[in-house]
């Protein structure tokens, strides 16, 4: 039996055991029995595992810390939250016991915030980031922030004609901006430069016939974000080392600018056999904008990041049910779940993202591989490995047998893209949501943050 499961992880990926463990032939996720949390709560059911949210940040902070150290750089490492991976009132009280701050892209993080201020969560000292390309909600948001005391929100102009709707508060007092450049693409993408932030040709002549001019104003940060993320590659190298050359560029000119905005990206793992050297990437980040400040002349900036699904990707999973497995030819064989992929896990189909995918139980039977279908009547409510070294293996299952699987990692944009409490494809409900936490004593609890959606709920948004 237990050679089983050691030869199944062998011949495919390395266990990571701080996430993944199985005792008694059951799957546990972080030290919880995920079966006994479907005795309680059924399937289909999302999870959160909320220490890990804490423990990511921590990594993070951790990971550039030590890179400055050995870099002997003078700047201050920052870390925000990207608020648009998850807006759950749960990720953000859990995010903020670590001493971070927020970037926002939206009208209606703004409230958000106010809320948490509210409540006791945050001061009217921390920094937020205010991204993406705003219309007048969202200025108007930010310029009420601001107003209110909140002395450091910080708009990141997505474009030159973004700075007159701040008027109102630079022509009375100081204010602080940011720019954001606009990335070229990697060369194998369908546009080559990135639609968001101001062109590299543009933004020094910007600063010195716009910005500059004013008095009121206090450029203080420089932020750009490249489209893989955070990878290991020419592309990304060589985009940080022009956007490290720009910043230096504009250092020369404004004495005010301290800090460098490097975006998120920062991946998650999506599989048992990810690699990823988060250790060697922060040292080569901060090592390479030390060298270039140097080569220049100019002091190294404070860098700030903005880790979204990094900080909640890897906190959320969700368990499903075999509802029947039916076998439509000679080969395939198909395990129907009891759910949709269109609800739960829209990534899976949208752009055909890959998940870490385990049985729950029956560790100790036979294997064989399968293809996973969802409920709806759509050809496209299914998930399958494309590659033959990774195909879906399950364990197999007899009539009156129950199988459970999870998908891990599942924490940052589901929600959001599958339109939580909303109207799904099929009417396919929403399933529970339970959060789960660990007590002083480290025993963990549980409680349910969302009840299955209703036929009710539905209709009422239908107008019926």
């Amino acid at each position: 039996m237990k050679n089983r499961y050691i030869d199944l992880i062998s011949q495919t990926f390395d266990f990571p055991q701080e996430d993944f463990e199985v005792v008694d032939n059951c799957l546990h996720f972080n030290g919880i029995p995920l079966m006994d949390i479907i005795a309680q709560y059924g399937t289909p059911l999302k999870i959160n595992y909320l220490p890990k949210i804490s423990s990511q940040i921590q990594k993070a902070k951790r990971l550039f810390n030590v890179a400055m150290a050995k870099a002997d750089y003078k700047g201050n490492y920052t870390y925000c939250y990207c608020t648009k991976s998850s807006h759950f009132s749960f990720v953000l009280e859990e995010a903020l016991k670590n001493d971070i701050h927020l970037e926002t892209s939206s009208a209606f993080d703004i409230p958000i915030i106010k809320n948490l201020f509210e409540q006791g969560l945050v001061t009217k000292d921390i920094i937020v980031l205010c991204n993406g390309y705003k219309k007048a909600a969202y200025t108007q948001n930010i310029t009420d922030m601001i107003q209110d005391g909140f002395h450091n929100v910080i708009p990141i102009f997505d474009n030159m004609n973004e700075l007159s709707a701040y008027e109102k508060i630079y022509s009375k007092q100081k204010m602080k901006i940011g720019l954001r450049i606009a990335a070229e693409e990697e060369p194998n993408f369908d546009f080559y430069t990135s639609r968001l932030g101001i062109r590299h040709a543009e933004i020094v002549d910007y600063y010195k016939n716009v910005i500059r001019k004013n008095s009121n104003l206090e450029f203080k940060l420089m932020h750009f974000f490249i489209n893989t993320g955070i990878r290991d590659t020419a592309y990304y190298w060589a985009e940080l080392n022009r956007c490290i050359n720009l910043y230096c560029d504009l250092k020369k000119l404004c004495p005010e600018l301290d800090s460098l905005d490097i975006g998120g990206g920062f991946p998650i793992r999506t599989s048992l056999s990810s690699d990823f050297d988060y250790q060697y990437m922060a040292d080569e980040i901060i090592r390479q904008i030390k060298s270039t400040c140097e080569q220049r002349k100019v002091e190294e900036p404070h860098i700030f990041t903005e880790f979204g699904s990094f900080t909640v990707g890897e906190s959320g999973a969700i368990l499903y049910g075999i509802t029947e497995v039916k076998r439509q030819n000679d080969k395939e064989i198909w395990n129907m779940i009891d759910s949709s992929f269109i609800t739960t896990l829209p990534d899976t189909w949208g752009i055909k993202q890959k998940f870490i995918l385990l049985s729950v139980n029956n560790w100790d039977k036979e294997y064989q591989r399968v293809n996973l279908g969802g409920l709806t009547c759509d050809s496209d409510d299914y998930y399958i490995m494309e590659s033959v070294k990774s195909r879906v293996i399950l364990p197999k299952i007899e009539q009156g047998e129950t199988l459970f699987i999870g998908f891990f990692h599942t924490g940052a944009y589901q929600e959001s893209l599958g339109g939580y409490g909303g109207i799904q494809h099929c009417l396919i409900p929403a399933p529970k949501h339970v959060l789960i936490d660990r007590d002083e004593n480290g025993e963990y609890t549980t409680r349910l943050f969302a009840k299955e959606q209703s036929a009710k709920s539905m209709m009422k948004i239908l107008g019926y």
